[in-house]
């Protein structure tokens, strides 16, 4: 019976004390993982990187979660390769596309030809 009763002050006492120092480090950990810049220059944490994994493995062992994680980066979604064979590609699909306007480009020139050509012969 006391066996349990300890362990329930324990980590009663275990929960309170974790409280206690997210309290008193929440501005220190909000500020970075490893630290930050300040005017220029960078400032590394208050409370050093052990003390800090420590306080993280106490709140996750309590079941909370730890609000401190540094925020992810997009994932790349550009295949990596060579940009001579990026830009061919895209060379390509644009020649495509244009191949399919040519007609009407070409009757579009004819026309402003024609148009050209009958001004001149209407001021002589």
């Amino acid at each position: 019976m006391s066996a349990k009763a300890a362990q329930k002050v324990v980590k009663a006492m275990g929960e309170y004390q974790y409280r206690e120092k997210l309290a008193k480090y929440k501005d220190e950990l909000s500020k970075g993982v490893w630290g930050y810049w300040e005017l220029g220059a960078w400032k590394p944490l208050g409370i050093s990187p052990r003390r800090c994994a420590r306080l993280r493995k106490e709140v996750l062992m309590a079941g909370q979660d730890w609000p401190f994680y540094p925020e992810k980066k997009e994932m790349r979604n550009v295949r990596k390769g060579h940009k001579c064979d990026r830009i061919s590609a895209e060379k390509r699909e644009k020649t495509a596309r244009l191949m399919e306007k040519m007609p009407d480009m070409l009757l579009a020139y004819k026309k402003c030809r024609w148009e050209k050509k009958m001004k001149e012969e209407y001021k002589k």
